[in-house]
């Protein structure tokens, strides 16, 4: 390792120790990002499926089992998704509560604003019916599927035959019998199993948390046919309903779009006036790079690091930011929340299969618990409107690929709402637990004391915002550098 004298220790370049020392490998090139072939694909799909149902109609109906098959491939792997989302979900949720009052008051909120944008979500969809012009016809194993759903209601009627049949007859063939409520319920109680264990249970969870990403990763792969469901789906809708699918999804857009505004502008901007006298709007305008650079990914995890330096930049104490923005990443997904349940109700109008209240609630209840430890990963929003569909109606299964040619469209809006909602999750708690400077909150906001971009602003991979660039760090004018840093 080079040496560095004392008439050089203001001089210490990185390198000698990256490249001299073979305990720190150097950081590797991030992979090139191919998603965005993936969006073009689907797009191409879409627009290839509405030409051929409308030039022939009859021709593009037998398309529809693309969209059925690619159905298939994402409920096969829904049952280990909802399993290792839970179980690490109910970590996640230990490890807020574990640090105090700032993570129990930030549980507490993210558990009520989701729910609220899901119960948003129900209401607008119930009042507008976007999909109600639209005739998608359930294929033959949705049918067959919500057929067994009644006869296995009809023989175990009222409160305790519902709760048996939640209840697995083995611990694994609640993996084989098609029951999400079964999976869930196995992966709640192993999850609380595991947590109760302590530290011993530390290793159970690590091997879940690399199971999790194999699954995610099978679901990446299952998603690049994304363009061949979407195309079968949308030449099957097309050539049965004409022009009338395409302005029905185009009406659920512009409706979500509605939403999500009125959701940030209204609901969180009110609570976050009746709380901190803050307006909604200057919080926005400090926040309009992130936004730029979240409709510029479509994801709201690239604006994450900002989100943070700008938090604590206007007076939000580091602990508490560092509690509440990143826990807000699974558990306060507002956006992702009006999403599913909007959804779910434009399929279930679609196939003029409208769902009674009490399907509804439930299905609100289970989006409560299966939307969440599932953030940031593509494709997620999908499975787990898939599973909660597949759970209380499966015969609406079929509907769902229809979604896949305005899902891309439709995720600016899901991660802005993110985004803006763990933002003022993050001064609401620090202004509930003290420990938020709200004088200068004010000021910051109001433009008096600006936020100055830093060399970690502008060096954020857009493609992996979780790896920093060691090049951009100032090193402390001092021979002692923690090379711990640097083997990220």
């Amino acid at each position: 390792m080079t040496q560095v004298s004392q008439a050089d220790s203001h001089k210490v370049d990185i390198e000698d120790y990256v490249s001299d020392s073979p305990q720190i490998p150097k950081e590797k090139e991030a992979p090139k990002d191919r998603t965005h072939w993936l969006y073009i694909g689907v797009i191409v799909a879409v627009v290839g499926g509405i030409a051929l149902g409308l030039i022939a109609p009859d021709i593009a109906t037998g398309f529809k089992p693309l969209g059925t098959l690619f159905i298939k491939l994402i409920t096969m792997i829904i049952p280990p998704i909802i399993f290792c989302t839970i179980v690490l979900g109910i970590g996640s949720v230990r490890a807020a509560a574990s640090v105090g009052k700032a993570g129990g008051l930030a549980l507490i909120y993210f558990i009520t604003m989701s729910t609220f944008a899901l119960a948003v979500g129900l209401v607008v969809g119930n009042i507008i019916e976007p999909g109600s012009g639209m005739k998608i016809e359930p294929s033959e194993e949705a049918i067959r599927a919500a057929e067994e759903k009644a006869a296995s209601g009809e023989s175990s009627s009222g409160l305790w035959g519902m709760i048996s049949d939640i209840i697995p007859d083995t611990m694994f063939s609640a993996f084989t019998s098609g029951s999400v409520l079964q999976v869930l319920f196995i992966a709640l109680m192993f999850g609380f199993a595991v947590q109760s264990m302590g530290q011993a249970g530390q290793p159970i969870l690590n091997f879940v948390g690399h199971l999790q990403k194999v699954v995610f990763k099978l679901l990446t792969m299952i998603l690049w046919l994304a363009p061949v469901g979407a195309f079968g789906a949308m030449a099957g809708v097309v050539g049965s309903t004409g022009l009338k699918a395409v302005g029905q999804l185009a009406i659920l857009m512009f409706a979500f779009y509605l939403t999500c505004f009125l959701f940030i502008f209204g609901v969180l901007g009110t609570v976050l006036y009746a709380f901190t006298r803050q307006n909604i709007f200057r919080l926005a305008k400090y926040l309009a790079r992130e936004y730029l650079l979240i409709v510029a990914t479509a994801s709201s995890e690239s604006a994450l690091p900002n989100l943070m330096r700008k938090m604590e930049h206007a007076g939000v104490d580091r602990a508490t930011v560092g509690i509440v923005v990143p826990t807000g990443y699974s558990f306060n997904l507002d956006g992702t929340a009006i999403y599913l349940t909007m959804s779910a109700i434009f399929i279930a109008d679609a196939m003029h299969t409208p769902m009674a209240l009490g399907d509804q609630i439930g299905l609100l209840v289970f989006m409560i618990i299966a939307s969440k430890g599932a953030a940031g990963v593509a494709g997620a929003g999908i499975a787990v409107l898939s599973a909660g569909l597949q759970s209380h109606s499966p015969q609406l299964l079929s509907g769902v690929p229809v979604l896949l040619g305005i899902d891309k469209f439709m995720g600016e809006a899901r991660a802005l709402t993110n985004f803006s909602g763990n933002a003022v999750a993050t001064i609401l708690v620090g202004k509930w637990t003290g420990t938020v400077d709200m004088d200068r909150v004010h000021d910051v906001l109001t433009g008096k004391i600006p936020y100055k971009a830093t060399d970690e602003d502008s060096q954020v991979d857009m493609r992996r915002p979780d790896v920093e660039n060691p090049a951009t760090h100032t090193l402390a004018p001092t021979p002692q550098v923690n090379l711990k840093h640097y083997e990220k």
